[in-house]
């Protein structure tokens, strides 16, 4: 049962010192590091201690805001990593999924994330069924026909090529792949459903 740490850092100009320090008192070895911003997904030293996880180990983080991209990419992780049986534990926060005051509060977390989620699902459809009661159509021109669309999810969820990658692939903007999978799993498009049901 191994303790293993992942720290990250926004910029190149910023120290791991303070997060390694932290990561080796709670006993994590070896230590992967990252050194990007939090909203990339190119994360490559992230996804290799992912992948190095096995049963029974724990996950050691300094903050929770170093694991996830946003609280529902950190909530997707952490399920992830518990459905494998790895615990997952924040120096700062004092958080230890190992134990059940560190699950509830994952729960919280999932709630809070589910119920916000809802609301801007309401706004979006309330704003989109205004502007069709207005004789608009909401957004952009779709850039991309449906069969491009549902290969360009699938290969975001593979997570096998950076967002860069795809865009470039494609030849549209990391925003209209984001915007693109938003509106997918807000909306639950036809295009969600095709990727869900392969």
């Amino acid at each position: 049962m191994a303790v293993i740490g992942y720290a990250r850092v926004s910029t190149f100009e910023q120290t791991l010192d303070l997060q390694h320090d932290a990561l080796r008192s709670e006993g994590a070895s070896p230590i992967y590091e990252d050194k990007a911003s939090g909203k990339t997904t190119d994360r490559p030293e992230l996804a290799h201690c992912l992948k190095a996880l096995r049963e029974g180990d724990t996950l050691v983080v300094w903050r929770l805001d170093r694991l996830g991209r946003n609280l529902q990419d950190l909530i997707h992780i952490v399920n992830a990593l518990e459905e494998r049986g790895v615990k997952v534990r924040s120096v700062k926060e004092s958080i230890d999924t190992g134990g059940p005051a560190g699950k509830l509060v994952f729960h919280l977390f999932a709630a809070l994330a589910e119920f916000e989620r809802g609301l801007v699902r309401e706004r979006t459809l309330a704003g989109l069924e205004a502007a069709r009661a207005r004789g608009r159509k909401g957004g952009r021109p779709t850039l991309l026909d449906t069969k491009q669309q549902r290969a360009a999810l699938a290969m975001m969820n593979n997570r096998e090529m950076s967002v860069a990658e795809i865009s470039r692939h494609f030849n549209v903007s990391r925003s209209t792949l984001y915007n693109m999978q938003t509106a997918s799993r807000l909306l639950s498009t036809p295009i969600e459903s095709g990727i869900n049901s392969r």
